[in-house]
């Protein structure tokens, strides 16, 4: 005898965190769609463009974190071999470069299996969007526009200054 499998009802789109985390903090927001929001945030060294879609299918969250910085086309083997060093690097998400748009961004999903998610998940989520980017936005930068070999490029970035002068 078969036996039913129980339906899980969603008690909220997971795109709502989202605009509650952007109202909260002052970012300017785009509602597209009921599952997607794009969110601006100013960041240290660029703007970041949050996009955030929800797909009942996959019952997964995907966000994707964009910055101005385009690519030249002689660099952009350089920018791949940085991708490739940065990614290793990474605990959560992972850059790409989308040569179409020529769009460098960070990506990550959050599956939810029937889940709820939390506003703590999405606001970790973001945090992480946010932190890496700001990470690794100079080493980017330097592969781009200082034409520096992508290892440089990476070593300059993860220098970190302590202290006051």
């Amino acid at each position: 005898m078969a036996t039913a499998e129980p339906v899980f009802m969603r008690l909220t789109n997971p795109v709502d965190l989202y605009e509650h985390i952007a109202v909260e903090n002052d970012w300017t927001l785009d509602r597209e769609s009921e599952d997607e929001i794009t969110i601006s945030i100013p960041g240290e060294w660029s703007d970041y463009h949050l996009s955030v879609n929800w797909r009942y299918d996959l019952e997964a969250l995907h966000l994707a974190c964009a910055f101005e910085l385009k690519v030249r086309p002689a660099r952009v083997p350089e920018i791949y071999r940085l991708l490739a060093q940065i990614n290793e690097q990474m605990w959560l998400g992972h850059f790409d470069y989308w040569a179409g748009e020529n769009l460098l961004l960070y990506r990550q999903s959050l599956m939810l299996n029937s889940a709820e998610p939390t506003l703590q998940q999405c606001e970790a989520m973001t945090g992480a969007a946010i932190d890496a980017c700001e990470r690794y936005y100079q080493a980017f930068q330097f592969v781009v526009w200082a034409g520096k070999k992508a290892e440089d490029a990476l070593v300059s970035s993860m220098f970190q200054t302590e202290g006051q002068a």
